[in-house]
């Protein structure tokens, strides 16, 4: 973990079972298929946190011996991947969240200049209703993901929550200062970024691993 003080809208994953699932994500000789369970693991296991502080509702229901109260989340809760690399933690959410919606925002980085650009957005009409679970393995430079939450925002979003297993400093500081009330979950905030804008030590680029296309 970065010697950074730690900002008050990030949340540190200190779980060994994340750290383990983690240690064999990082390395270089795990396969893509064992990356893609592992990713999808993670994520459940972030989910079971990420919820905790979700609003619920009083309900009736009658058990097989009588009548009680029980409690309900009280809006509906939408996923949101980053294309492409977030769509490998979506199953490991669903797990926890099968009722969810699903949307979907496009978005590649230009190697050039390091900067995000939005190529597809999908999502439900009223995705304001409810929390939203912003997905993505890496927070790099923050630029993808903030380009995200803006347009989550104009999308009337106002709880976003933004899920990754690794961060950079450089990706949490950008969040912070674009969207300071937007909540982010690593399982591990990495040392920096390189002169690439790739994190470090971090675990390669997470689309490639996932998909085997590196």
């Amino acid at each position: 973990m970065n010697n950074v003080t730690t900002p008050a809208n990030l949340h540190i994953f200190d779980h060994p079972l994340i750290h383990h699932k983690l240690s064999y994500i990082r390395d270089r000789q795990t396969n893509t298929r064992d990356f893609r369970r592992l990713l999808s693991e993670i994520a459940t296991l972030m989910t079971y946190e990420v919820c905790r502080e979700f609003a619920t509702v009083s309900a009736e229901v009658d058990t097989p011996l009588e009548r009680t109260t029980v409690r309900r989340l009280a809006a509906p809760i939408t996923l949101v991947p980053v294309l492409r690399a977030g769509l490998g933690m979506t199953r490991g959410v669903l797990e926890l969240l099968p009722e969810a919606r699903v949307g979907h925002i496009g978005i590649r980085r230009d190697e050039s200049t390091a900067l995000p650009i939005g190529y597809y957005t999908k999502l439900p009409a009223d995705i304001a209703a409810g929390p939203v679970i912003l997905v993505d393995p890496m927070l790099a430079t923050g630029g993808s993901c903030a380009h995200a939450i803006t347009l989550l925002r104009e999308a009337k979003c106002c709880d976003v929550r933004v899920v990754c297993l690794v961060a950079a400093p450089e990706g949490v500081a950008r969040l912070t200062r674009d969207h300071p009330t937007v909540r982010i979950y690593a399982a591990a905030l990495d040392r920096e970024l390189d002169s690439n804008k790739y994190i470090r030590p971090g675990l390669g680029d997470a689309g490639d691993r996932c998909y085997g296309t590196g």
